[in-house]
């Protein structure tokens, strides 16, 4: 039989949970909207409003090797690559600020860029 006191540590427990599941999924930057930018080397090819995608789109990047980048509403990936290890595709859906996928042979880099996106510290 639970006590008084039992009930209200389980309400509590859940409402820890809720907040930390609500800051935890919540998060983006203070545009409103998540900003996906693509580079090649130093090059800014694109940036994209993840929350404003109407439909599906590839984007070729073509250097040494070719990507083609997929984007969704809220989510961008590389969908194919040529080059020797593909660990660009297998990392998957770039959903959050600060995820990252990057294509080291083509030099191309796919980012979520957020509030935060500062130097957190110098090694000297």
């Amino acid at each position: 039989m639970l006590k008084k006191g039992d009930l209200l540590l389980v309400a509590v427990l859940l409402l820890l949970v809720a907040a930390g599941y609500f800051f935890a999924s919540g998060r983006t930057n203070s545009s409103g909207g998540r900003i996906a930018v693509i580079k090649q080397g130093e090059e800014v090819i694109g940036t994209i409003d993840l929350e404003k995608v109407k439909e599906a789109q590839r984007i070729t990047v073509s250097g040494d090797y070719t990507n083609v980048i997929l984007v969704e509403k809220g989510r961008i990936r590389f969908e194919t690559a040529d080059c020797p290890d593909k660990v660009c595709v297998k990392t998957g859906w770039l959903t959050r600020e600060g995820n990252i996928a990057v294509c080291l042979p083509n030099r191309v880099i796919v980012k979520i860029q957020g509030e935060n996106d500062e130097i957190d510290a110098v090694i000297g």
